[in-house]
C-alpha cells in the first residue's frame, strides 16, 4: 500500500512545535493522503480495465465500496508505518515534523487508530466487494509492514522488496471488478512494479543524507550507491519502454494507448537518465515530477483508450 515508492512530493514546510495545528490535521497527516490519492488512481484504473468493454451500465457502486474500502488499509498502512518508523522519523529533516515523530500524538493511540483503519478496511472490502480483493490488501500491508520496513535498515535491496507490495493496487481494483487475475491485470503490475524503481530513486537522490543520518539503507555507501542509483533509474525505465506495447499485443489497447505512452516513457526514461548522468538535485526532482505525472497519465490512456 502506502509506500516511499508511491509517495508524491511534498514541499518542505515550517516546523511546528507539538501544541500547533489541530488534532484532526494531525491524524489526517498519519493516513498520508497525497499517497493514497495515487493508489485510489491505480486501483481505479485497474476496476475499470477489467469490465468487460461493452458493459451495459458500469458498476459505480461496486467502484465506491473498492476505492473505500482500500482506502481504509493503505491509510491504516500508512498510519502503522509511522508508528513503527517514529523514532527513525524524528532523526530526518523530511519527516521529523510528523505528528509521531514530533510528538503531537500519544503512539498508543496512533497504534489503535492504524490498526482499526486496517481492519475495517479489509472486512469492508471482503464484505461487500470480494475475498480476492481483501486478501491482496491484507497481503500488502503484511508485506510491506513486516517485511519490506525493516529491510530499509538492513539492504539497498529494500527497495526491490518494497516494489512487489507497492504494485498490487491495480490488482485489487481488478480483482473487485472481475474476482479473478487476467494476463492484463498482471501488465498493470508491471507497470506500476516498474516505475516504482526511478520513482524512489528520485526521493533517495535528495535525501540521500537524511536517510543515511537515519540509519537507512536505501544507498548503499561510497561509490556503489552512485552506479546502484544509476541502474535503478534507467534500467526499469526501458522496461516501462518496452511493457508499453504488451496491452496492444494482448488486444487490450489500439493506437491511442501505444503512442500517448510510449512516448510519455520515452520522457521518463530521459528523466531518468539526467540523474543517472548529473547525480544532482536538481534532476532527481525533475524526475520525481516526471515520475509524479507518468504513471496518471499512462493509466487514464488505457482506459480512454477502452471507451
Amino acid at each position: 500500500m502506502p509506500t516511499e515508492h508511491m509517495a508524491a512530493f511534498a514541499a518542505p514546510t515550517a516546523q511546528r512545535t507539538p501544541k500547533e495545528g489541530s488534532a484532526f490535521a494531525d491524524y489526517w497527516a498519519l493516513t498520508k493522503p497525497d499517497v493514497n490519492l495515487l493508489i485510489l488512481i491505480t486501483t481505479a484504473a485497474g476496476f475499470c480495465l477489467a469490465l468487460p468493454a461493452h458493459l451495459v451500465g458500469f458498476p459505480i457502486l461496486l467502484l465506491v465500496h473498492t476505492l473505500a474500502g482500500t482506502s481504509l488499509v493503505a491509510t491504516g498502512t500508512a498510519t502503522l508505518n509511522q508508528y513503527v518508523e517514529r523514532q527513525f522519523d524524528a532523526q530526518m529533516r523530511r519527516t521529523k515534523r510528523r505528528p509521531l515523530a514530533a510528538g503531537r500524538i500519544e503512539p498508543s493511540r496512533a497504534l489503535w487508530f492504524g490498526i482499526l483503519l486496517s481492519v475495517s478496511g479489509a472486512v469492508y472490502v471482503a464484505a461487500v466487494v470480494n475475498l480476492l480483493a481483501s486478501l491482496l490488501a491484507v497481503l500488502t500491508l503484511l508485506s510491506y509492514l513486516l517485511i519490506y520496513t525493516p529491510l530499509k535498515r538492513k539492504t539497498p535491496l529494500c527497495t526491490l522488496v518494497g516494489a512487489f507490495p507497492g504494485a498490487v493496487p491495480p490488482l485489487i481494483g481488478w480483482a473487485a471488478a472481475s474476482g479473478t487475475l487476467g494476463r492484463e491485470a498482471w501488465v498493470l503490475y508491471g507497470l506500476v512494479f516498474l516505475w516504482q524503481f526511478p520513482h524512489f530513486m528520485a526521493i533517495a537522490w535528495m535525501y540521500r543524507e537524511d536517510y543515511m543520518r537515519a540509519g537507512y539503507l536505501v544507498l548503499p555507501h561510497g561509490e556503489r550507491r552512485n552506479s546502484l542509483m544509476g541502474l535503478q533509474a534507467v534500467l526499469p525505465s526501458f522496461g516501462l519502454v518496452a511493457l508499453s506495447f504488451a496491452p496492444m499485443l494482448l488486444g487490450k489497447a489500439g493506437l491511442f494507448y501505444t503512442t500517448g505512452a510510449l512516448f510519455f516513457s520515452i520522457c521518463f526514461l530521459y528523466y531518468g537518465l539526467q540523474l543517472a548522468l548529473h547525480r544532482t538535485n536538481v534532476a532527481a526532482r525533475r524526475l520525481l515530477l516526471a515520475s509524479i505525472v507518468y504513471l496518471p497519465v499512462v493509466f487514464v490512456l488505457l482506459v480512454l483508450d477502452r471507451m
